[in-house]
């Protein structure tokens, strides 16, 4: 199994308005692509950091790299570029895949 790891540095002020959206629409339109099995969302603590935004981590269950690469060339862009143009510089992400393996 692989995960698909999205980790995102929000602004304080934007970061409830952001994670209400992130629930009730861009994670729906990522699943509803078929190239994930599930979800999870995480908020990382920081102590002394959150000055700097709040941090979270999205992870996407996959079954396999094929599936994330199809995800990754076939609706990663759209939908990132949906993100961008809501938020901007608001909202920093970089992502990562990480393979289960135990």
């Amino acid at each position: 199994m692989i995960i698909y790891n999205v980790t995102c540095n929000v602004e304080k002020e934007m970061a409830e308005e952001w994670l209400a959206w992130m629930k009730t629409e861009h994670i729906p339109e990522v699943i509803e692509t078929g190239c994930f099995l599930e979800y999870k969302i995480l908020k990382i603590f920081n102590p002394g950091q959150d000055e700097e935004g709040i941090n979270y981590a999205i992870q996407y269950t996959c079954e396999s790299l094929e599936k994330l690469e199809f995800y990754r060339t076939e609706f990663g862009p759209t939908l990132q570029s949906k993100t961008l143009a809501k938020y901007g510089d608001k909202v920093f992400a970089y992502r990562s895949v990480l393979e289960i393996v135990g």
